[in-house]
């Protein structure tokens, strides 16, 4: 039986990813490899830091 990270959870994570989106990518995934190309993002811009951060919170399965 699979645990499920429930939508409360991500739904937290969208809106922390609004204003950090590192930190919402880092309590999905780590430090892994998703965390480091989203700081690179924003700091290139803040909307493509968000997008991304959506984009790994709503295809991944992470730890939270």
């Amino acid at each position: 039986m699979t645990s499920k990270v429930s939508s409360t959870s991500n739904v937290i994570l969208y809106f922390l990813a609004i204003f950090i989106p590192p930190a919402a990518v880092f309590f999905k995934r780590g430090l892994a490899a998703d965390f480091w190309i989203n700081i690179l993002l924003w700091i290139l811009g803040w909307i493509p830091g968000v997008i991304h951060a959506w984009y790994i919170i709503s295809r991944s399965e992470g730890a939270m």
